[in-house]
């Protein structure tokens, strides 16, 4: 048995961001981590930054933290960037969301209504203005938004980034140890493993994505469950004109060029299905969206095919703070968040951890509509 000030459950975005932000604080952390860190959900993501694509009509608060996030991600990039020695691959090229029909077209011009309405930075495109600013889309298209500051990043380098810069800190990282109970305890938790050795620490934090409702001891369980994503990378050819330079959002398929020439392509939807593998007919339909709104994707080279499963809870919206149990501290449910809301995870939900070792001041008002008691 070891005692840890602070352990960590789950070595994906949100777990690796605090444990590397809690490290540089000089707290002593052990992330837990059933696999391979950074390898889940987090490595099957597409790195957007794009909380005003992504503004939904019943999620304010999301989308305020999806600014406040986005707002700190240059900063929390270069630290990082410093930390590690790795490029994280922070591009501000900005985001184009279409419409290739006119259904799509009408639902699109409701949802620009709305962003302006919250005073989302967007601005409405003819299908011609829309090719003059990326002329790869299809000329038949009738309509877009342009959202200039929906950025994006390398995600699988940030992962990468991450595990470096918390090791490099002190952190350790612990990979093959997963973790199938947590006993709360407001001085001392104690975590069992799966092969029978327990870790004692100050506070826990939940960061385990999908996992986070299988553990036992947490009652209730943390609602959070699977939601399969099926993607794909192509390979982008700048000389044959080939060459993606924003982030698109078609009806059907995002298309996310990235500094590496890969041109990430996702993603299927399919919500509580645990099945790992990529099927046909989802490739099918993601290339399908896909080509439809960028017909040079049909000549372009498959390079990758993969399936992730993101963590949701029940609103979508994702849990960061206190729970209900004692000495313990959550981070997950991020669902399709995860890499946007990185920066404001870390930075807050260290926070969180601090003022709890520290027993003093009360949750931060940025989370406290994404409390874990309020379901």
């Amino acid at each position: 048995m070891f005692s840890p000030e602070v352990v960590v459950i789950g070595g994906g975005i949100a777990g690796l961001g605090v444990a590397w932000e809690l490290a540089e604080r000089g707290r002593r952390v052990t992330v837990l981590e059933r696999e391979q860190v950074g390898r889940g959900a987090s490595w099957a993501a597409a790195g957007m930054l794009a909380p005003s694509a992504e503004l939904g009509f019943e999620e304010l608060d999301l989308y305020a933290l999806g600014r406040e996030s986005l707002a700190r991600w240059p900063a929390f990039a270069r630290r990082l960037e410093a930390a590690s020695g790795r490029d994280v691959g922070y591009r501000d090229a900005g985001t184009l969301v279409v419409a290739d029909d006119r259904d799509s077209l009408h639902a699109l011009r409701r949802l620009f209504r709305f962003q302006e309405e919250q005073g989302a930075p967007v601005e409405w495109l003819s299908g011609d203005e829309a090719v003059d600013l990326e002329p790869l889309l299809s000329p038949r298209l009738p309509g877009a938004v342009y959202s200039p500051e929906d950025h994006q990043v390398d995600h699988r380098a940030v992962v990468e980034a991450l595990a470096l810069a918390a090791r490099s800190a002190g952190a350790a990282l612990c990979e093959g140890a997963p973790v199938v109970r947590v006993e709360p305890d407001a001085e001392a938790p104690r975590i069992r493993l799966g092969d029978g050795s327990e870790v004692v620490a100050r506070v826990v934090v939940l960061a385990a994505g999908v996992g986070s409702s299988a553990l036992g001891g947490l009652a209730p369980a943390p609602p959070v469950r699977g939601v399969k994503g099926q993607a794909l990378a192509l390979r982008l050819d700048p000389e044959r004109g080939l060459d993606l330079r924003h982030v698109v959002r078609g009806p059907d398929a995002y298309l996310v060029p990235k500094a590496d020439g890969r041109l990430v392509v996702g993603a299927t939807s399919e919500d509580g299905v645990t099945d790992p593998r990529v099927t046909a007919g989802g490739v099918y339909r993601l290339l399908e969206g896909a080509v439809e709104v960028v017909p040079g994707v049909e000549e372009m080279e498959l390079v990758e095919t993969w399936v992730g499963h993101r963590p949701a809870s029940r609103d979508h919206a994702p849990l960061l703070g206190r729970g209900r149990q004692p000495g313990v501290v959550y981070a997950t449910g991020h669902y399709r968040h995860g890499v946007l809301l990185a920066p404001v995870t870390a930075e807050e939900v260290a926070t969180e951890v601090d003022r709890l070792i520290d027993g003093v001041g009360e949750t931060a008002p940025v989370l406290a509509p994404f409390s874990p008691r309020r379901f």
